[in-house]
């Protein structure tokens, strides 16, 4: 069906596919609206100047939620969802390893559900995390340092860079701040992609959990193919559609039990 729209009523509807999907394609909407398919791309250019979406090849994925909220914010929100996934993400770890968690919401509720008495080693760019670890009182806790950044929460710089590379960890629970089977696992800050490729190449394995929200989201800056990941840890109720892409793309998906 093909129908006649402004340009603004075209930005919108755009936007509103995005929001309910997830995602468009550039020639599916060319086809849809009767318009070429440099037109959409101009649009979906003029979109993502807005931040609405982050543009792929053939065509565009949603933003995950704001990279403005802090990490004390983002662990308010979807709490039993990252419960659930700190439950399935544990099951990785075996008596004495060095766990390194990153900056992330879901890895707070990693660092409360680490088993106990476990003789751990934790090492963590994110004060925040480290300060969860060291009041359980049962692990010992490395810091990777320099300036904060107060968005990310954690060190991410040239300082915490450098002392990334003098670490082994046996897993990496990895942050995402969007996952999508095209775009991989992605990051709002330059920085922080960059710190977080670093310190998964350095570890053994590298474990990503992911809240459903981020499912087929993309964020400005990659940080590795879903594929590099040793395991993807996603929702119960985490869409088929999206695990059978994320498959597809080469990932090990686990869905948490509920």
């Amino acid at each position: 069906m093909h129908m006649t729209m402004l340009p603004g009523e075209r930005l919108d509807l755009i936007s509103s596919r995005l929001q309910d999907t997830g995602k468009v394609i550039a020639a599916d909407l060319a086809r849809e609206l009767g318009v070429s398919e440099d037109t959409i791309r101009r649009d979906l250019r003029d979109l993502s100047a807005r931040g609405v979406c982050e543009r792929v090849y053939g065509g565009a994925l949603r933003l995950p939620a704001s990279a403005a909220t802090t990490l004390s914010k983002r662990a308010g929100q979807s709490v039993e969802a990252k419960a659930a996934l700190a439950r399935e993400a544990v099951k990785w770890v075996d008596e004495g390893a060095c766990v390194f968690l990153d900056a992330a919401s879901t890895n707070l509720a990693i660092a409360d559900a680490l088993p106990r008495d476990f003789g751990i080693t934790c090492i963590t760019n994110a004060p925040q995390i480290a300060s969860a670890l060291t009041l359980r009182g049962d692990c010992d806790v490395v810091v990777l340092g320099g300036l904060v950044n107060r968005t990310v929460g954690a060190a991410i710089g040239a300082e915490a860079m450098q002392a990334a590379r003098n670490v082994r960890p046996d897993i990496c629970f990895l942050g995402a701040c969007g996952a999508d089977a095209q775009a991989g696992i992605t990051a709002f800050h330059a920085e922080d992609a960059s710190f977080k490729r670093a310190i998964s190449e350095v570890s053994a394995i590298t474990i990503a959990p992911v809240t459903t929200e981020k499912i087929m989201t993309a964020a400005p800056f990659k940080v590795m193919e879903l594929a590099d990941c040793t395991a993807v840890l996603v929702e119960a109720d985490t869409p088929e559609n999206a695990v059978a892409a994320f498959r597809k793309a080469g990932a090990d998906v686990r869905r948490c039990a509920q």
